[in-house]
């Protein structure tokens, strides 16, 4: 079974989501959003921008 993006709405109402491997382990989540498309376009981000990234080292 592959990753799944899981979508939620917080303790305040904001909309946020987390990113689970397939064995359940949380491994990315996101930011508080207002709405659920602002999350889903959040989501929608990761997966075009994650894809083909660099991992690229930083000092500190």
């Amino acid at each position: 079974m592959a990753g799944k993006f899981e979508l939620y709405k917080d303790k305040a109402g904001k909309y946020r989501f987390r990113l689970k491997a397939s064995n359940g382990q949380v491994i990315a989540t996101g930011e508080a959003y207002e709405s659920k498309a602002a999350a889903e376009n959040g989501i929608k981000s990761v997966q075009t921008n994650a894809a083909g990234a660099p991992t690229v080292e930083v000092d500190g």
